[in-house]
């Protein structure tokens, strides 16, 4: 098959999305592979998906630097040393700078629990977006991946699916549903971009 897509998938948390990033990657059609992990919380279970996958991980805590310009010139010290073609935002809890995001021109995508438009932008994001679906009285959410632009969850959309609001759910019951089909979605994604870009 033809080259496939160099990915860095940066993470703060327990890494379900990487997982099964990493999963689908296995497969020897799947037109991606994982080269870089980023993370940086150093307490990230992600970090430990990645080291059973063989695959290099950084840790990268933003706590050690003074200014996100700091933090993000290490970030990017990292990156230029192999060829990273897209850079996979999965529970990454950083906002990136437009400085760093004009770098990776339509090369940076992300994930975000809901049918965006809606229930996007920031302080929107994990059991945030869940409890505000359950409070507006919604009766459907889903998952949505976008590309990253300086404007929080306004880039522009690549997939989409909806994941209906059950009369009796709670914010993780909606949660967990929603994280199931998003980490399909996701690998999905990425496929489409990759079939898109050969």
């Amino acid at each position: 098959m033809s080259k496939k897509l160099n990915l860095a998938v940066f993470i703060s948390g327990s890494g379900s999305n990487l997982q099964s990033i990493i999963d689908a990657c296995e497969a020897k059609d799947y037109p991606a592979k994982v080269k870089l992990v980023v993370s940086n919380n150093p307490e990230a279970y992600g970090l430990v998906r990645a080291k059973n996958a063989n695959i290099p991980s950084v840790i990268i805590n933003h706590k050690s630097f003074k200014t996100r310009h700091d933090f993000e010139s290490a970030i990017t010290k990292e990156l230029t040393k192999q060829p990273i073609d897209l850079i996979c935002l999965a529970g990454f809890m950083r906002i990136l700078t437009a400085d760093f995001i004009s770098q990776w021109p339509d090369q940076i995508i992300n994930t975000h629990p809901s049918l965006l438009p809606k229930f996007g932008g920031e302080g929107m994001f994990g059991d945030n977006v869940h409890k505000a679906v359950i409070a507006a009285g919604e009766t459907q959410s889903g998952a949505s991946i976008h590309y990253v632009i300086p404007e929080v969850d306004k880039g522009r959309l690549i997939a989409q699916i909806s994941v209906p609001v059950l009369e009796n759910d709670t914010y993780e019951t909606l949660g967990e549903r929603v994280r199931a089909e998003e980490h399909e979605l996701y690998v999905n994604a990425i496929k489409k971009i990759a079939v898109e870009r050969t």
